[in-house]
């Protein structure tokens, strides 16, 4: 039985080549899987699950993807896979209507689940990066429920323009931020892995894909990251029935 991981498809109109592969990979590689977890940033930018009621109308074409994206889903998930879906830094307004559109069932962050006998942390990982106060202060709003339900009463014209802003202004943001402060603060993720009590953490949001060797009260660690899916490739983790986390890339 293999468990499937991945993360940071940013899933976009804009970029129908990654849409049209990770479809591709649905069939192939996610079928017979026995279960697959999305930890975060499907989307590129979710406004609310009425989206999906836009159809045809939405002029942006997110509501087609979206509702493409489910339907993939629920065909995986009606062939066995269990799927389970954990929001983003993008994809954060995702909810309930749309992972029950897609068989799918939403994983909060963090949360630890058992993978090949294995306890194992599981995170988006955008809480581990504190070196960069400006974005922990916006994540800590985006996350307040009162927030997000204001946003949600807003009209869909102007979520999807707070949508647009919001990633402008991340990008204006990013482009002016030393590297390592976009990055996961070190000491942060020991003491989260301490705190949750495992030596395996795998976790996306960077897109700095790469398998750290670590060490938790004494004993080895790993922090796997999962990178960003391109027109042409993306990345998994795979695990087999008993055996380790494997970070691969592909060609699609």
């Amino acid at each position: 039985m293999t468990t499937l991981l991945i993360s940071d498809l940013h899933l976009q109109p804009a970029r129908p080549e990654v849409t049209a592969g990770f479809l591709h990979w649905l069939e192939n590689r996610g079928r017979g899987a026995h279960a697959l977890y999305i930890l975060g940033d499907l989307f590129e930018a979710w406004i609310g699950d009425d989206l999906l009621d836009l159809g045809d109308a939405d002029p942006t074409g997110n509501a087609a993807l979206a509702s493409r994206v489910a339907e993939a889903l629920q065909r995986l998930s009606e062939g066995g896979t269990r799927i389970l879906l954990m929001h983003g830094n993008r994809d954060f307004l995702l909810g309930k209507r749309f992972a029950d559109a897609a068989g799918a069932r939403l994983l909060p962050d963090p949360s630890v689940i058992e993978l090949g006998g294995t306890p194992v942390l599981l995170m988006h990982g955008d809480s581990l990066c504190t070196g960069d106060k400006a974005y922990m202060a916006f994540r800590t709003q985006a996350r307040d429920p009162r927030w997000q339900q204001q946003v949600l009463a807003m009209p869909i014209s102007d979520r999807l323009d707070l949508a647009r802003q919001l990633r402008e202004r991340s990008g204006e943001a990013n482009s002016n931020k030393a590297e390592d402060i976009m990055d996961v603060t070190p000491g942060e993720v020991v003491r989260v892995m301490h705190d949750q009590g495992v030596t395996t953490l795998i976790h996306g949001h960077t897109h700095r894909p790469a398998v750290h060797r670590l060490e938790v009260d004494g004993q080895p660690a790993q922090r796997l990251v999962l990178g960003d899916w391109q027109p042409g490739k993306g990345w998994e983790i795979a695990v087999e029935d008993g055996g380790e986390p494997e970070l691969r890339e592909f060609n699609f």
